[in-house]
């Protein structure tokens, strides 16, 4: 199991697929200070 994040922790580098051939890589993707992220599994 991986060490929980805390409280002013760097987020981890993590890339995601969200297409066909597109992807995005969080938080290097991002220019905001300040990003929620939530994933939603959905019914399948």
């Amino acid at each position: 199991m991986s060490l929980k994040l805390n409280a002013g922790d760097q987020f981890p580098s993590v890339r995601l697929d969200i297409g066909e051939s597109d992807s995005l890589t969080i938080p290097d993707d991002n220019s905001s200070p300040y990003t929620i992220v939530l994933f939603y599994r959905g019914h399948w």
